[in-house]
This record gives C-alpha cells, sequence and structure tokens, in this order.
C-alpha cells in the first residue's frame, strides 16, 4: 500500500496532488501554492500496488491516459543523501483517526530549497548550509545541525551599538527544516546577483551563499536618530516576514515615503534620505509631535507592511 503523501499530479492540473493512503484527493498545490481540483475523469483510481522507481509528472500523466488509472511516485528520493535508499515506513499513519487536520489539506508540500508551506511557515530542504534567525525552528525531520553563527566580531559590536536585531544559526545536515516567527506570514525573494535592504526584524533566513552586513541607511545621520538596515547580496535566496500583507511600491512611479516602523525592506539600487515632520507629527505616523519618514528616490522597489510594531500601552512612573 503506499504512504499518504504529496505526490506527481496524474490528472496533469497541477504540480503535486495529495494521495490519502487510499485514493487521489482533490487537494493539490503548484508553486507552494495549495487549492482544490477535482480529478478528471472521476473514475481515476489508484493501484494497491505503487511501482517501483521513482516517477515523473509526465509518466505519471502517460500511465493515467492510457489506463485511466493513476500511481503516485514512490517518495524514495535524494531528500536525505544516503537515507534515501532506505525502506519506507509500512501501514497507515492515520489509521482509526479522521478530521481537517489530516485529510491531506495540512499535509507537507514537496520541494526543494526553500518552500512555503503555507503564509505562514517555511520549510527548506537542507541540500547546502544557510542561516536562520534564531529560535525560528519549529520543527525537523532528519540528520540536521544547528549552531550558533555570530558573523564575526565586527558584526557582533554592530548590532551592540546599532540595536539591529538579526542573531543567526547555522544549519546543514541532511533533511527538512521548518521556520517561523510569531505566525508572520513569510515571503520568499529570490536574489540573481542582486541585492536588498531589510529590516534585521523581519529577515526570517537566507541561503548561505548570500553575503550579509549591517549598514547605515543612506542619509540616516546619527544626529536624526540613526537607522541601520542588514543587507544582502549576491545569488541565492531570502525569507523575509511582514506584519499582514505587505504591498510593494515602485519608487520610480513617484516620489516615495515610508514610516520607519512599517517599511520591511527595499532594493539597494534607491537612494535614501530621512525625512522630519514637525507640525504633522502627530497626526501621522505614530509620532507624539514629531515624526520620521524613509524618502526613497530612483529605480527600485519598496516593502510595507500594514503594522508599524507592538504598540505600547500608556503607562504612568507614579
Amino acid at each position: 500500500m503506499t504512504d499518504a503523501a504529496w505526490y506527481p499530479d496524474p490528472t496533469g492540473q497541477a504540480e503535486l496532488r495529495y494521495y490519502d493512503g487510499s485514493q487521489w484527493t482533490e487537494h493539490v498545490s503548484t508553486g507552494g501554492q495549495q487549492s482544490t481540483a477535482p480529478l478528471a475523469p472521476p473514475q481515476a483510481t489508484v493501484e494497491q500496488e505503487a511501482p517501483t522507481q521513482v516517477g515523473s509528472v509526465q509518466a505519471a500523466q502517460a500511465a493515467y491516459g492510457d489506463s485511466a488509472q493513476a500511481q503516485p511516485a514512490q517518495a524514495a528520493s535524494a531528500q536525505y543523501g544516503q537515507q534515501a535508499a532506505q525502506a519506507q515506513p509500512t501501514g497507515d499513519p492515520f489509521a482509526g483517526i479522521s478530521g481537517d487536520l489530516i485529510d491531506g489539506r495540512f499535509a507537507e508540500i514537496e520541494g526543494n530549497g526553500a518552500v512555503l508551506q503555507n503564509k505562514k511557515l517555511l520549510r527548506v530542504r537542507v541540500g547546502e548550509p544557510f542561516q536562520a534567525r534564531q529560535g525560528s525552528m519549529v520543527a525537523y525531520q532528519g540528520n540536521v545541525q544547528f549552531k550558533y553563527q555570530g558573523g564575526g566580531v565586527g558584526k557582533f559590536l554592530k548590532r551592540a551599538v546599532t540595536g539591529e536585531g538579526l542573531s543567526l544559526m547555522g544549519v546543514e545536515g541532511q533533511g527538512d527544516v521548518f521556520l517561523a516567527d510569531a505566525a508572520k506570514e513569510v515571503h520568499i525573494l529570490q536574489l540573481n546577483n542582486s541585492g536588498i535592504s531589510i529590516n534585521g526584524d523581519h529577515v526570517l533566513a537566507f541561503s548561505g551563499g548570500l553575503q550579509w552586513n549591517i549598514e547605515r541607511v543612506q542619509g540616516a545621520g546619527m544626529l536624526t536618530g540613526g537607522l541601520f538596515n542588514t543587507t544582502l547580496r549576491g545569488t541565492g535566496w531570502v525569507a523575509v516576514t511582514t506584519e499582514g500583507d505587505p504591498v510593494v511600491l515602485n519608487a520610480a512611479e513617484a516620489p516615495t515615503f515610508a514610516d520607519t516602523n512599517a517599511v520591511v525592506g527595499w532594493s539597494l539600487g534607491l537612494q535614501t534620505s530621512l525625512q522630519k515632520s514637525f507640525t504633522a507629527g502627530a497626526l501621522i505616523g505614530r509620532g507624539s509631535g514629531e515624526a520620521f519618514q524613509v524618502a526613497f528616490h530612483g529605480q527600485g522597489f519598496v516593502i510595507v507592511q500594514p503594522s508599524e510594531g507592538a504598540v505600547v500601552p500608556p503607562h504612568s512612573h507614579s
């Protein structure tokens, strides 16, 4: 009997379709995003014996068209390196239990590298070492090692002086690591010989090949309060968190300004400066008498979240 898992969609409607151990379900996934799609034709069935070799989407479609039967690919892959050849567990792990939690809609979504499991949970298949925010691991499978990633004395001192909060852990080995940060929404950006400046509070993880540093935001001198961000440069992926669905603004379309507490990050090609508002400070942003905004100029984009961070309740010192 084939184990319940995500397999190449035999109908060709999506990349993956969930098989519950006895039949195909309507739950599908494409590019890490889950949805539903009915089986077509509806009489599709699953053979009790799984094929002995790893299948592909094309092979599954061919089998489906010739025999009106769908066979999921075996779960064996390079997922755990040398462990790939080990025998798969037998039996139904969900026997005797039913409910929405185990009907397939919350099952793990397969894929290599960094893959969103949902809007708030990231899974990274460890192929090469990567770095993640300390404390962000919520689960892992396989032979995975975690170690403190200080970044050197220079970055340690910068964090201490600037308050830019990016404490990292190195992740390596073979397996899958699941990451989250206080139920914030997670977004994956792919950098191709490019760079991005991100508030350290919004960095969840990034591939080990990227170079990172803590740098002063251009135009934000110490006399105006100072503003520091984490910069990432090179080729690789970075997972960014936001509090709610963000908006991405094209700074080339018009003069662009963002509250310093709401801006998440921006592309490194932009020119920045810090603008101080006095008269309108009590009306815009969260200031009380004055407010700061980051001004952006040039070609590039700005990521802004619909939140300005945690609100500190009023208190007295009596």
